[in-house]
């Protein structure tokens, strides 16, 4: 018989002799059903199971998990918060907990929209696809990502010479907004002092202004 098996008998017995204490003697019922008394005793100072302390432990880490993905992470990446900070419970209980304690991941991410008319009506390309580029500060190419952290979500916007692939500004917010940016794009102003440098992201944008 398996441990889990047995234990789970073991507190079906004590819940019995529990419920019936009054119509008969414990010591008779610990050694009909083949528990020992000083067990049946213990179980009565402590009731809930070491499994179930556990279980409600690991509910806490996971709570933990799941609120600093702002509700995106389902059980498979929570179990692997769990794994990175050293538990070692399956993921299979991670899940069930996840479960019975109706934690669900949000589906998707919800992406923001903008009113826009057509791209070459506002900014014309520049650069065409063509990412080969003859002498430093000519293209610099921008791009936003976020990166999970202790306190939260840090974005962390980045600019990049195409000619050397060398990151020559960046800038780190905790949310994402317009000067996350313009900060990364100043900074690489500053370092290189370019001019006619074309920025590239979504849509081109020429630094003749900004760096006369």
């Amino acid at each position: 018989m398996s441990k889990p098996t047995q234990t789970g008998k073991i507190r079906r017995a004590y819940e019995f002799i529990k419920a019936h204490r009054l119509q008969h003697d414990v010591r008779m019922m610990c050694r009909v059903l083949d528990v020992a008394p000083s067990g049946y005793y213990a179980w009565l100072q402590e009731p809930i199971s070491t499994r179930a302390q556990d279980d409600a432990r690991l509910l806490r880490l996971i709570r933990a998990s799941f609120t600093a993905s702002h509700g995106i992470y389902g059980s498979p990446r929570v179990f692997l918060d769990l794994r990175e900070a050293g538990e070692t419970c399956s993921k299979h209980r991670v899940a069930r907990l996840m479960r019975v304690n109706k934690i669900r991941a949000l589906h998707g991410y919800r992406t923001r929209h903008f009113s826009a008319g057509k791209p070459s009506a506002l900014i014309p390309n520049l650069v065409k696809r063509n990412f080969e580029v003859s002498r430093p500060n000519k293209v610099w190419v921008t791009d936003i990502t976020y990166i999970r952290t202790w306190e939260g979500w840090l974005y962390l916007a980045i600019v990049m010479d195409l000619f050397s692939r060398k990151i020559v500004g960046w800038s780190t917010r905790p949310t994402i907004r317009r000067e996350l940016v313009l900060d990364a794009v100043m900074m690489a102003v500053r370092r290189r002092r370019p001019r006619g440098t074309i920025i590239h992201s979504d849509h081109d944008l020429s630094l003749e202004s900004i760096a006369a």
